[in-house]
């Protein structure tokens, strides 16, 4: 069963396990659950995805219940409406706080801007060597996306020397190597764990919070690090 974070007769919410693809797609021959399926079944109803996350990405992902607030929401994604917040584990130990404003290009070649702000909430060292280094550093972050690009986090991320732990191909794979060698571990640390918008029917505020999951819990207890927003 997934687990459904808020829904009315318009929208549904749920908090999508790390792994579990959105829809079908053809780069994927590999699996045949959905989220999309899955929460179709589950309510009985049919269910259109208002955004989309990656694969690897846990965390709150939000559908609309019929296609006139599919549009809706859509556009509210579009017009950069949906106030949207990440929790994310990074390779080393990252500024305070910052905004990443680099470009990225898309599948055709054209570029697109993209514009990323962020702050540090917590780091971590542990006895965990590599290479020349007899310890490796991370860093807990809150990452508020303005824009909405493919892998947008993970790229931009990546472009600051801070990848995101256990991304495949943006992240750093000799970190994701020792991690799955020393803790099994072999999930990317991203989690969409916050979301507000101006409901489109209702004009209310809506607020939906996701909590981690387990594994991000698990690796945030190896780098003894807590979550305080």
């Amino acid at each position: 069963m997934l687990d459904i974070l808020f829904q009315d007769e318009h929208i549904i919410a749920i908090n999508k396990p790390h792994g579990l693809l959105v829809h079908r797609s053809s780069i994927a021959a590999d699996t045949s659950t959905f989220a999309l399926q899955l929460l179709r079944d589950q309510i009985g109803q049919p269910v259109y995805p208002a955004h989309r996350l990656d694969r690897k990405t846990g965390g709150i992902l939000l559908f609309s219940l019929d296609k006139h607030t599919d549009k809706l929401l859509q556009t509210l994604f579009a017009e950069k409406k949906m106030d949207k917040h990440y929790l994310a584990i990074l390779r080393g130990h990252c500024p305070e706080e910052g905004i990443i404003d680099y470009p990225l290009k898309k599948e055709n070649g054209s570029m697109q801007n993209a514009v990323t702000h962020y702050k540090r909430l917590a780091t971590a060292e542990i006895d965990l060597p590599q290479g020349k280094f007899a310890t490796s550093r991370y860093t807990l972050v809150e990452a508020n996306p303005e824009t909405g690009r493919m892998h947008q986090l993970r790229r931009h991320f990546a472009h600051i020397f801070h990848p995101i732990l256990g991304d495949r191909p943006h992240g750093c794979n000799k970190q994701n190597k020792l991690w799955k060698e020393q803790f099994e571990m072999d999930t990317m640390m991203l989690h969409a764990s916050r979301l507000s918008f101006i409901h489109p029917h209702t004009s209310a505020q809506v607020d939906i919070s996701a909590p981690i999951q387990s594994e991000f819990e698990r690796v945030l207890k190896i780098l003894d690090l807590t979550i305080s927003l």
